[in-house]
């Protein structure tokens, strides 16, 4: 049956709810209450299209995962599929995007990209999207900066460098440089061929990618824009539902993933005001102000997570070292390394319980830096094997990590930016300028080779001011 417009829109409310995407009609009036991000999104385009708003944070297979066979109702009529496309062909483009697509023909030309600063600087996003992509804070930023400048190195001369080998191997699996893509959601937000660009932006250099539960497109459709010889592994958000958990590891494991990161410093969405703010703050540029009286809406309407913290809403919360790992060990075999270390304690805790690897990370929170914790690791717990995640903006940053005792370091956020702002050629630009800083320290450090990385290579100090005599 095709459905039009006038049907459609006689389902406008939550005791029966209906939306158009992509020119066939839903019903989501069960679903209402089971979306991450709160019913009131889905009702804001009851009745009608929600193709523009639904398209650039879900995967193509969203629906068919999330609704069943009855909720798919068919397609809407030729007349009301007319109507569409002649609606979306008029649309006037707001003030911000005109801004956006401006300044995207001015953006620097991709040779001028001498660093990873330069590349988050040429990002030009909507306002509504750049606070879910660069959710995290600028003293947090700051801290992990201000984390890698308190180490300098102690480097060697005189030593042969003309052949310097940056390649290395992360849970057994070849990559030319210690680094990886850490998993990172919402890539379709910053460029309509998302994670994609990122799969093979990376083939070329064999970086290893680590695809988030939440990416914007599908996991199949990530495995199928890799090569052959390319590894992925996948970022794990467990599900508080064992059984849809269960269900979305061995649909990795049939993909060919070929690890599961397990994030455990996410279990409930932070509070990420600029994400909240930024629909208001759009509106607001291209409506106006909007005076409204006093009880009108409803305060729980929107649960304030922003486009981001809804994505994790449905997580499990109750995740335990002796329950959660035996679990999941039960029920695959790929290799487990924990998400989200931000201490000694439980890094000793993840060796304790058998892991494969830990990644130190404080998902851009107010926790130690993770440079800081893999420093006091190294010092307390050196047996422990480690991976590093978090504040990586320079090659230098990199080296001193695998210095300290790190197997590869993680970069999420630069390469949301770099294909955000070229595409594929951009995630290419960021490796290349990563390759070039890395074998560039190594060189000057008297290093041919990444086992050569020790830690007397580097030294933490801690500036103190000079003290001030007092008066007379």
């Amino acid at each position: 049956m095709a459905w039009s417009l006038e049907e459609v829109a006689k389902h406008k409310d939550a005791s029966s709810c209906w939306v158009i995407i992509h020119r066939c009609v839903y019903d989501v009036t069960e679903f209402l209450s089971e979306h991450p991000g709160g019913s009131s999104i889905i009702l804001k385009y009851a009745g009608r299209d929600a193709t523009s708003a639904y398209t650039p944070i879900h995967p193509s297979d969203a629906l068919e995962k999330n609704l069943s066979p009855s909720q798919h109702l068919g397609p809407v009529s030729d007349e009301a599929a007319n109507i569409l496309a002649k609606k979306e062909a008029s649309k006037k483009k707001t003030k911000d995007e005109l801004r956006v697509e401006q300044a995207l023909k001015q953006r620097p030309p991709l040779n001028h990209i001498l660093n990873l600063s330069d590349m988050e600087a040429s990002v030009t996003m909507t306002h509504d999207i750049r606070p879910r992509l660069m959710h995290i804070t600028a003293s947090c930023q700051a801290k992990n900066a201000q984390a890698f400048n308190r180490f300098f190195f102690n480097a060697r001369v005189m030593r042969p460098v003309a052949t310097c080998d940056p390649s290395t191997q992360i849970l057994g699996f070849k990559t030319n440089l210690p680094i990886f893509v850490s998993g990172a959601a919402l890539a379709k937000l910053g460029h309509p061929l998302g994670e994609a660009n990122i799969t093979r932006g990376c083939a070329p250099s064999k970086i290893i990618q680590m695809v988030s539960s939440n990416a914007s497109l599908s996991y199949a459709e990530i495995a199928a824009a890799s090569s052959p010889s390319q590894t992925l592994f996948f970022q794990f958000y467990k599900h508080k539902d064992d059984a849809v958990a269960l269900k979305r590891i061995r649909e990795v494991e049939r993909l060919g993933y070929r690890a599961i990161f397990l994030t455990v410093d996410a279990v409930v969405p932070s509070n990420r005001e600029r994400d909240v703010r930024s629909p208001w703050v759009l509106d607001m540029q291209e409506n106006g102000i909007k005076v409204y009286t006093e009880g009108e809406g409803a305060a729980d309407m929107d649960p304030g997570l922003g486009s981001a913290g809804a994505l994790i809403i449905n997580d499990d919360r109750d995740m335990t070292w002796e329950k959660t790992i035996p679990w999941l060990r039960s029920v695959t075999k790929l290799p487990i390394v924990i998400k989200g270390i931000q201490s000694v304690e439980d890094a000793i805790l993840a060796a304790e319980a058998g892991v494969d690897g830990i990644l130190l990370s404080n998902h851009g929170g107010a926790s130690l830096p993770p440079l800081e914790i893999l420093y006091r690791l190294r010092k307390q717990r050196p047996e422990i094997s480690q991976k590093l995640e978090g504040g990586v903006r320079r090659g230098t940053d990199v080296v001193k990590a695998v210095c300290l005792g790190a197997k590869a370091a993680g970069l999420g956020r630069p390469f949301l930016y770099a294909q955000s702002a070229y595409g594929e050629v951009g995630v290419r630009k960021i490796i290349d300028i990563l390759e070039r800083e890395i074998v560039t320290t190594m060189r000057l450090m008297g290093v041919q080779k990444i086992a050569d990385l020790t830690p007397d290579l580097v030294e933490r100090v801690d500036w103190q001011p000079p003290a001030r005599s007092a008066k007379l």
